[in-house]
């Protein structure tokens, strides 16, 4: 977690879960293997969970247990967690400091569409969900999830899967909407400014 952070985010952050159970928990699930030790990932393609909201982590283990969300190997890993198990791991995550993303992070296109959205096409801002810089928030009942410094690769094959309607587990599919109206250059400048911040 970031160091400025204040103790209610924190909170929020780390959710009902217990961090060090959680870490034990990981480690015994292999989730590090390929989230890393720490939550951040080496492989590209995997997304570093250091830093994320455990709830939102939580509703993603659900969603691969119930199917709501697919992924060959997640659905397998999520299979036989009980939501004290699912706290817990969001918990250790989430307690971990995220590191920085491989992006240049100054892409104009990428930097225009996060700050201002496209109104003429109906696409909300991405900070307007997901903050300035990418670190998410809770608002009521939804976590918006932190994606600033997420690696590019991942990104765009997240934006990808909620354009081509292969992800389709956000809050009444609010994802796949906004995706759907993205080019792939779009797309593109998106996951590389997104993965600088």
């Amino acid at each position: 977690m970031a160091a400025e952070e204040g103790a209610e985010i924190a909170a929020q952050r780390i959710g009902s879960g217990n961090p060090v159970i959680g870490k034990e928990k990981a480690e015994a699930g292999r989730c590090r293997e390929c989230h890393g030790a720490d939550g951040n990932s080496s492989d590209a393609k995997i997304p570093n969970h250091a830093g994320q909201y455990a709830g939102y982590l939580v509703k993603q283990l659900s969603d691969f247990q119930s199917g709501a969300r697919r992924h060959e190997i997640m659905t397998i890993m999520a299979e036989d967690l009980s939501a004290a198990d699912m706290a817990d791991i969001g918990a250790y995550f989430a307690s971990r400091e995220i590191m920085q993303g491989d992006g240049a992070g100054g892409n104009a296109l990428g930097r225009n569409l996060f700050d201002n959205g496209d109104q003429g096409r109906d696409i909300p801002a991405c900070a307007s969900c997901h903050g300035t810089r990418g670190k998410g928030g809770i608002a009521g009942n939804v976590i918006y999830p932190v994606i600033g410094g997420q690696r590019k690769i991942y990104l765009r094959s997240q934006l990808v899967g909620w354009k081509l309607g292969d992800r389709k587990n956000s809050p009444g599919g609010v994802m796949n909407k906004i995706a759907e109206s993205l080019s792939d250059d779009e797309i593109e400048a998106l996951a590389d400014y997104i993965s600088g911040l």
